[in-house]
């Protein structure tokens, strides 16, 4: 498989498949294709994976697309302003990410549900309990929301990261929170009381604009202009 990702702020990935190659997306990511690629939808295996799939923010259901009969075309675009990322997952990188970040991925790239070991980690440090963790062998392509800034940890080194600003980590990374230093800092600074800290080593991609964020821009405009 070859593939491009173009435009902003709402980037498409366009794959170009040869014969007998197969494309999963989430339900409604496919955008455009050539006439040669034929469609599936199943529950990925088994009810546990399908349950998975929908805890970690995902459809219970995923499509496949086969190419046939030669070379096809398949574009899946993202559904929020941002950018694609293109990952290479391998027996070496396996990579965690935020709820609702699939948009397609290589037939060997396997989805899962990712528990946040530490309850404080789940509770405090804007990510939730549920993630989706992709295993296998594959490119895979994630949503990201606004911009990617990535960094690669050291082993030990740590990152101080805000609510909702982490958009996937290798798995090697881990996460805790760290509580924001005194409380009038945290009563008035803005930034909220805990701040999610990532451990590594391991690559960590971040994003500049979650929709959570975005859309307590708006929601004064919004509701101004009823």
């Amino acid at each position: 498989m070859q593939y491009e990702i173009k435009g902003t702020p709402l980037p498409v990935v366009i794959m170009q498949l040869e014969n007998g190659e197969k494309i999963k997306t989430d339900k409604g990511a496919m955008s455009w294709m050539s006439p040669n690629m034929e469609m599936s939808t199943n529950a990925g295996g088994s009810v546990g994976k399908a349950f998975g799939r929908m805890f970690s923010g995902e459809s219970m259901f995923q499509n496949v697309y086969t190419c046939t009969g030669g070379p096809g075309l398949f574009a899946a675009a993202s559904s929020f302003p941002g950018e694609i990322l293109a990952v290479q997952i391998s027996a070496d990188r396996t990579i965690v990410a935020q709820k609702s970040a699939f948009l397609a991925s290589e037939e060997g790239v396997e989805m899962s549900v990712h528990f946040q070991k530490k309850a404080g980690a789940g509770f405090f440090g804007g990510e939730g309990f549920i993630l989706q963790k992709f295993t296998g062998n594959g490119m895979v392509f994630l949503e990201i929301d606004g911009s990617i800034v990535e960094y690669e940890l050291a082993a030990g080194q740590s990152m101080l990261v805000d609510t909702g600003n982490l958009a996937a980590m290798d798995a090697t990374v881990s996460v805790s929170v760290e509580s924001v230093k005194g409380i009038g800092n945290a009563l008035f600074g803005g930034e909220g009381f805990f701040n999610t800290k990532l451990t590594g080593p391991g690559k960590i991609w971040l994003q500049t604009m979650p929709r959570n964020v975005m859309a307590g821009a708006l929601a004064p405009y919004i509701a101004t202009n009823k």
